[in-house]
């Protein structure tokens, strides 16, 4: 096939660059939005067309979520209107959307079939992108993701590492309850999802296994990497948030792992080796 990965420069994108060689059998075109804005499309259509892709997918995201609050038209440009674009264009998708579609007030994981109640800009405009997917290209696959990291770009895990060098205590939320996702692990799923026998369209959740807060990911990430800094935690309502956070966002991964035969491996295993790259 002919293959098109948008936003080939953030953390994903550049998990799925580094993958392809693996899968060499295909035809790649890594695009960012100095290649192709997605935001335009007949930019789109005429690059499907110019290149015969078959299949695209969709890495590119606004995912500043405080900004998102302040500049929702932006974020639905991006998260909404590029996306339906992707989709308008005759060929497979495979888009990539966010535990913020769900309220975050739930006590056990969501399933894909769970009601959504998104409760931020960020949040609206990653449903209306699954919705105005679903609406022109039924289809489509999208996998639902949490706490992403990478060695790439700006995440958690690179931020926890430079403020536990340079400070002697970090003060880090003990009450949002989520699961990290190291972004190779998700490139692999896709891409099993890619090569998998038969095209299976619908939503699936993708995180790493196991549970933790945002507290417990950073005591984790410091412990591993030999670093010695002092993790207090604290609650929420301590942290002067510009948005609200949800307080549980653990994804059920049943259907993903049933449908492409995957093995996801727990979260503290992924951090090891994103920290190798790093």
């Amino acid at each position: 096939m002919k293959i098109l990965i948008t936003g080939c420069n953030g953390q994903l994108g550049t998990e799925m660059r580094n993958l392809s060689a693996q899968h060499p059998q295909h035809t790649y075109f890594f695009t960012d939005v100095q290649e192709l804005d997605i935001t335009c499309r007949e930019a789109v259509q005429d690059f499907v067309q110019a290149n015969g892709i078959d299949l695209i997918v969709n890495c590119a995201a606004y995912t500043n979520v405080d900004r998102a609050e302040e500049d929702e038209t932006t974020a639905l440009r991006i998260n909404a209107e590029a996306v339906e674009n992707l989709g308008a264009v005759g060929c497979k998708v495979i888009h990539v959307s966010t535990d913020y579609v769900f309220s975050g007030d739930e006590h056990v994981p969501c399933r894909e079939d769970d009601p959504v109640a998104p409760r931020t800009a960020y949040g609206r405009t990653k449903y209306e992108g699954e919705q105005r997917l679903l609406a022109v290209n039924p289809t489509a696959i999208i996998f639902r993701t949490a706490w992403l990291y990478s060695p790439y770009s700006n995440n958690f895990v690179k931020t926890m590492l430079k403020y536990g060098k340079e400070k002697d205590e970090l003060r880090v939320v003990y009450d949002q309850i989520g699961t990290p996702t190291y972004a190779q692990d998700l490139a692999t799923a896709i891409y099993a999802a890619i090569e998998a026998p038969e095209w299976h369209s619908g939503i699936y959740h993708f995180t790493n296994e196991g549970v933790c807060s945002w507290f417990d990911f950073t005591v984790e990430i410091l412990r591993q990497a030999g670093v010695t800094c002092k993790v207090t935690p604290i609650l929420s309502s301590e942290y002067q948030y510009k948005t609200p956070r949800p307080h549980y966002s653990v994804l059920d991964k049943a259907k993903v792992k049933a449908t492409f035969g995957i093995s996801i491996p727990y979260w503290t295993d992924s951090l090891a080796q994103c920290l190798k790259q790093l």
